[in-house]
């Protein structure tokens, strides 16, 4: 079945009772046991809750996983994802992703024992030489955030099972409606859906996919033990949202493909990350691996004094962090998303006082096109 159709059908099948096309919101902390001894299925909202898990069964449906998870936020996820790990354990971590997360391995985890090096994932041999006895897993995202480079999923697959080592893919970004993490040999898919999956800029969610049922039942127990778990509302929000996954992501794919090659060849533009760029160094590879180049743009202008010109005179594209929702919105990752990120780390990368980051809405691609425009001072 298309992925379209998976997404549209999502809860679709949980009221059996009534026959609801939208799957209820059970608000509800505890449930009535029918005898001593005997249960539902469900006792309390924090070990399972059949809103969540209408969600935490569409998404693992998506990404042809064995179970899936749904947790308070995507750092929440990954969070819960860290504590498969132990004192002693090293992991080799994508070197240009999203600023909280290297927070939250440099500042929390590591205070555990817990070691990280950050690499290009880009570069299999960088993966292969990071390698040492201690390490336990390959952490990438699939494009990362903000220089929107692409990994060879298979290959790094490949060098985590010589190894033994386990893959974890931060797929935010790609959603699995463009790619399927587990497919190219992930052992873990991550999701901030907050952001395109939910893809309404009104909730804050996190999921997480598993491929091999034993280690989901790892991650079941340190979900259920820890108790980050996505309440019923928000579950049927993002379930709502996931829905029209499809029709949003055609159309913002849309969208930024044109905008991508307006800002290229505008000449106050410096440079254009965006990985549908036939000139983009990952172009060919993705091609072959995803079924879209995303809507995520990344730009660099021609002088520092432009950036806060532009944040401050669009009036379409909102000012904001986030991304992946309707709603086009702008950031400066130097100071906004990635400032957990060291200075000299920042730098050696290019996020730099130039750089900016649009997220591409569902919006007239014309009308976004010139709110740039009139930013830029034409």
């Amino acid at each position: 079945m298309n992925i379209a159709t998976q997404a549209a059908q999502i809860g679709l099948e949980w009221d059996t009772r009534t026959g609801a096309v939208t799957v209820p919101i059970y608000q509800t902390a505890t449930f009535r046991h029918p005898g001593l001894g005997q249960s539902t299925g469900y006792d309390y909202s924090r070990s399972g809750n059949p809103t969540r898990q209408a969600l935490e069964d569409g998404i693992a449906r998506l990404d042809g996983a064995a179970r899936g998870f749904a947790y308070s936020s995507g750092m929440a996820a990954i969070t819960n994802l860290l504590l498969l790990f132990g004192t002693g354990d090293h992991l080799i971590v994508t070197e240009d992703l999203y600023g909280g997360t290297c927070r939250l391995f440099d500042k929390i985890f590591s205070r555990y024992g817990i070691t990280f090096s950050y690499v290009d994932t880009t570069d299999t041999r960088a993966v292969r030489s990071a390698i040492t006895p201690a390490t336990k897993a390959v952490f990438i995202e699939t494009l990362t955030n903000p220089l929107l480079k692409f990994a060879d999923l298979p290959a790094i697959a490949a060098i985590c099972k010589e190894n033994s080592l386990l893959l974890i893919a931060d797929n935010t970004f790609l959603t699995p409606y463009l790619l399927r993490p587990l497919d190219l040999g992930a052992d873990i898919a991550v999701y901030s859906a907050t952001k395109y999956l939910a893809g309404h800029n009104d909730t804050v969610a996190g999921l997480v996919t598993v491929k091999d049922p034993v280690l989901a039942e790892q991650v079941y127990f340190h979900q259920n033990s820890v108790g980050a778990v996505l309440g019923p509302q928000d579950s049927w929000l993002t379930s709502r949202g996931i829905k029209t996954l499809a029709i949003r992501m055609d159309r913002q794919q849309e969208n930024a493909g044109r905008i991508a090659e307006w800002l290229a060849a505008h000449p106050r533009i410096n440079k254009v990350f965006y990985p549908g760029l036939k000139d983009h160094p990952d172009h060919a590879l993705m091609g072959r691996h995803a079924r879209g180049f995303c809507a995520m743009i990344s730009f660099e202008v021609d002088k520092p004094e432009l950036v806060e010109q532009i944040l401050l005179k669009t009036t379409l594209i909102s000012f904001a962090e986030s991304l992946g929702g309707v709603e086009s919105l702008i950031t400066f990752p130097e100071v906004q998303t990635h400032a957990d990120i060291p200075p000299e780390l920042r730098t050696r990368l290019g996020i730099n006082n130039v750089l900016l980051r649009l997220s591409v809405g569902i919006e007239d691609c014309d009308d976004l096109i010139e709110d740039l425009r009139q930013a830029l001072g034409e």
